[in-house]
């Protein structure tokens, strides 16, 4: 049971300004193209990313943190075996994923590549 990477996930109304301030400040390449409907920014560093999204009615303003691992499953069972409540699993874009709440609130899921 390995962490490969991680992936912060904003969603806010300030998804652009903080992807110019990656890419253009930081020089840091976005990794998504903008346009009407995809307003903010991915940022790849190994096998971890910062994402920024635009606040709208479908996604409201939030903060998540997303664990890259090897085996969710495995991962889930281990986290479950030491009283964490897990929702899952759900299938999306082929990855497995699990869900939770961290301590703070903060939405946290586990997510593998689907067998």
């Amino acid at each position: 049971m390995n962490v490969l990477g991680y992936r912060y996930v904003t969603v806010s109304e300030h998804s652009m300004e903080m992807a110019d301030f990656f890419q253009n400040k930081l020089g840091i390449p976005n990794g998504r193209e903008e346009t009407a409907d995809n307003q903010g920014g991915v940022f790849t560093a190994g096998d971890s990313q910062l994402e920024f999204w635009r606040k709208s009615d479908c996604m409201p303003e939030s903060v998540m943190l997303q664990l890259i691992v090897d085996d969710a499953d495995e991962f889930a069972e281990f986290a479950s075996a030491r009283g964490i409540k897990l929702d899952g699993p759900m299938f999306e874009q082929g990855e497995k994923i699990y869900a939770l709440t961290a301590p703070d609130g903060m939405p946290l899921t586990i997510h593998s590549a689907a067998d």
